[in-house]
């Protein structure tokens, strides 16, 4: 169950420092991260981290054991293709969650899955100019 909000601190494109929430669990002194972060790099899904506490906020601190999911982040051009898109990568075996933002959705990849079919996903769907995607997080080896 995810009780806390754990604040990520991440540079946008226009090289502005912006924040993002994600739900974590407390596990002894760390936080296990619940969802799949959208803006912010680095972190994935099942991540435990460390947090600092300021002012009653958490914000994160440093990674302490990786999950070994990756996470990826993708901006859909056409709108009418994002439900499409996510079943896609659901057969892939992979989980998406969307934003607020209707075009973007972030994967999580688990570590037991390989990633070189979603490469290969990736880079059909950019290629025929579909989506912009980003490896926000990447344990995987292809």
């Amino acid at each position: 169950m995810s009780d806390s909000k754990i604040l990520l601190t991440y540079l946008d494109d226009e090289g502005t420092f912006k924040i993002e929430r994600v739900w974590a669990t407390k596990e002894g002194s760390y936080y296990r991260i619940n969802n799949i972060p959208f803006f912010a790099t680095s972190l994935a899904l099942n991540d435990l981290v460390s947090v600092e506490e300021d002012d009653g906020a958490f914000y994160f601190d440093k990674l302490i054991e990786p999950s070994g999911h990756s996470a990826i982040q993708l901006i859909i051009f056409n709108e009418n293709d994002v439900l499409e898109i996510g079943k896609d990568l659901e057969n892939f075996g992979r989980t998406s969650e969307g934003s607020n933002i209707n075009t973007m959705i972030s994967v999580d990849i688990p570590k037991e899955i390989s990633y070189a079919s979603v490469k290969a996903y990736l880079e059909n769907g950019e290629k025929e100019g579909r989506w912009s995607y980003k490896e926000a997080s990447l344990s995987h080896k292809y």
